[in-house]
C-alpha cells in the first residue's frame, strides 16, 4: 500500500500513461489515512494545523495526476475528473484491456513482469 503511494509521488506530475485501480485507490487511503491523523493532531494541539495544509498543498498536484491516469486507464479524457458522480464510477471501472490512445495496459505489464519472474525462479 506504501509502495502506491510513493510510486504516485515519484510521478509527481506525469499526466500521461495509465493507473490502475489499485495504485489510484491505494494512494487515495493512505492520503486519507494521513490527512485524518494530521487533522487530529491539529485538534490536539491547533499549532499543527499548518502541517496539514502543508500536506494538503504538497500532494495536490500528485493527487490531480494520479486522478487523471486513471481517467486515461479506462479510456478516458482526464477533464473526466470533473464530473462529479461519474467520475466516481470511472475510477470504480477495470481499465481497458491492452493498449489504448493512452499508453499500454499496466495491469499487462505488470503480470508479465510477475511471469517473467516466476519463470526465472523455476
Amino acid at each position: 500500500m506504501i509502495n502506491y503511494f510513493v510510486k504516485v509521488l515519484k510521478n509527481y506530475a506525469t499526466f500521461s500513461g495509465r493507473a490502475r485501480r489499485s495504485e489510484y485507490w491505494y494512494f487515495v487511503l493512505m492520503y486519507m489515512i494521513i490527512y485524518l491523523a494530521l487533522i487530529f493532531l491539529a485538534i490536539a494541539i491547533p499549532m499543527l494545523s499548518i502541517l496539514a495544509l502543508i500536506f494538503v498543498l504538497a500532494v495536490f498536484i500528485p493527487n490531480l495526476a494520479v486522478a487523471v491516469r486513471r481517467m486515461h486507464d479506462v479510456g478516458k479524457s482526464g477533464w473526466f475528473i470533473l464530473i462529479p458522480i461519474y467520475n466516481l464510477i470511472l475510477a470504480c471501472t477495470e481499465g481497458t484491456h491492452g493498449a489504448n490512445q493512452y499508453g499500454a495496459d499496466p495491469k499487462a505489464e505488470g503480470e508479465s513482469q510477475w511471469d517473467f519472474e516466476k519463470n526465472t525462479e523455476s
